[in-house]
């Protein structure tokens, strides 16, 4: 079954909501120790939530638009009363004082969040490595990183341990994971989901979004999950169309008829071979489905991950002033990672009223040049498609440089910086090892992304 299937399954009473969550954690007791996607598991609560469930269909009242799915929650993200940590020592006696929006939407849609997934330390990462908890094993790639720095989120979906995983992504957070374990990860529009409750690694970036196994359980919980919340500034006011519909209404002949897809020359010029080579049979495949694929140049790759990162070291310093041990948690500085505390200290400098002009502020201009040029790209075409990621995932506790490590991003980055949606399908395997397939559109185009994603899911 998919996930609406299945959510039909339990709304008929031919699958409980109890037995659904069952099922998941004894796939977690078996398989979290060696994976070690969640690092806490909601038991009790999540028995009661099915158990309410189960009672309200069997009695005939309403139940909500995600009644039995079971969700895994990013570390860095509000449960009440449950540590929220961010995976990082600096929070390790934080309990969440309220729900975050997106956490209160899935509870009222009768969604049960099972447990917190890993993360790296405050989403600084892309391998999940450097977490509190240890590292997050790659269950579609066993001894390799899952991708970050929602790559608990992303094995939890890969190991089948839940039906949909809530992360943020702030260069790639949800996407990259996704790729590596061979999923489907979403970044909605900037503001199109609340990021009230997120601890934050760059405001102007960040966006919460979910991944699944089946488009459908993306569509479901961004249904339920983009909305206006007027408790949050960035959070847009929309009429988001109907996902779920939009998900299972792609099959027949040539359904992506009348779209245009580019390509661009200068993704695949910077992805190694044998991804390339997955890719191209993907977009290969989008051709037959009907999509018309448009050659495209795009001027500023090489300014991506250096505006990116300039604009993320800035904004995680700014973020990090409240945790300085006099309300909650420990001084940052004095017990976090060595990533944290780069992105701290560059942070730092970068800020200074000396310097602001020199880097801060040439990085904003940069972010504009892309920004614009993306637009541009997006006004003639409906989707940008290539790579999620340039390259595979390395091996758990492989020594890279910061700098290889930061590698990762440079196709996933763009996104955030122009405030598009974006997302990541399995486009193939090398190796056995997943590949995931990028596409992006133009600010509120989301559906246009899950369109094509079903397409290539359901033909």
């Amino acid at each position: 079954m998919n996930i609406i299937e299945k959510l039909n399954s339990i709304k008929n009473q031919e699958l409980t909501a109890k037995e659904n969550l069952e099922n998941y954690l004894k796939i977690i007791d078996e398989k979290n120790n060696e994976i070690n996607a969640f690092v806490y598991i909601n038991k009790e609560d999540a028995l009661n939530k099915a158990n309410e469930i189960d009672d309200k269909i069997k009695n005939g009242k309403k139940v909500g638009s995600l009644a039995g799915l079971v969700f895994g929650i990013k570390a860095n993200i509000n449960i009440e009363d449950k540590i929220i940590s961010a995976a990082s020592k600096t929070l390790d006696n934080y309990i969440g004082s309220y729900d975050a929006t997106v956490t209160k939407k899935i509870k009222e849609a009768d969604g049960i969040i099972i447990g917190i997934t890993n993360m790296d330390e405050f989403a600084a990462g892309s391998s999940t490595e450097t977490s509190m908890y240890g590292t997050t094993n790659n269950p579609a790639a066993p001894g390799r990183i899952p991708g970050g720095s929602s790559g608990g989120s992303a094995a939890a979906v890969s190991a089948n341990m839940c039906d949909i995983s809530i992360g943020s992504d702030t260069g790639g957070s949800i996407r990259n994971p996704a790729s590596h374990c061979g999923v489907i990860g979403f970044k909605p529009t900037y503001g199109a989901v609340s990021r009230q409750g997120l601890l934050d690694l760059a405001m102007s970036l960040d966006q919460i979004g979910p991944m699944s196994n089946d488009i459908t359980g993306i569509a479901l919980a961004l249904d339920t999950i983009i909305s206006y919340d007027p408790s949050e500034c960035t959070t847009l006011k929309w009429d988001s169309p109907n996902f779920t519909e939009i998900a299972t209404n792609q099959k027949g002949n040539k359904p992506l008829k009348g779209m245009k897809i580019a390509k661009c020359k200068q993704f695949s010029e910077i992805t190694d071979s044998e991804i390339n080579k997955i890719i191209d049979e993907s977009i290969g495949k989008l051709e037959e489905l009907g999509a018309e694929i448009i050659e495209i140049n795009f001027n500023y790759i090489d300014l991506c991950l250096p505006t990116y990162y300039l604009i993320n070291y800035v904004e995680f310093f700014s973020a990090t002033r409240k945790y300085d041990g006099r309300k909650y948690g420990h001084r940052i500085e004095e017990v976090c990672g060595d990533e944290v505390l780069r992105r701290i200290k560059m942070g730092s400098y970068i800020s200074q009223k000396e310097f602001s002009g020199k880097y801060y502020k040439k990085a904003l201009q940069s972010r504009s040049l892309i920004r614009n040029n993306i637009n541009e790209i997006l006004e003639d075409v409906d989707l940008i498609v290539g790579p999620t990621v340039p390259k595979l995932p390395h091996k758990i506790g492989e020594n890279l440089t910061p700098m290889e490590m930061y590698a990762y991003d440079t196709l996933t980055v763009i996104a955030n910086l122009a405030g598009i949606p974006a997302g990541s399908i399995k486009a193939g395997e090398v190796d056995g090892i997943p590949v995931g397939l990028q596409l992006q559109a133009k600010p509120l185009d989301d559906d246009k992304i899950i369109k094509v994603m079903a397409a290539l899911e359901n033909n």
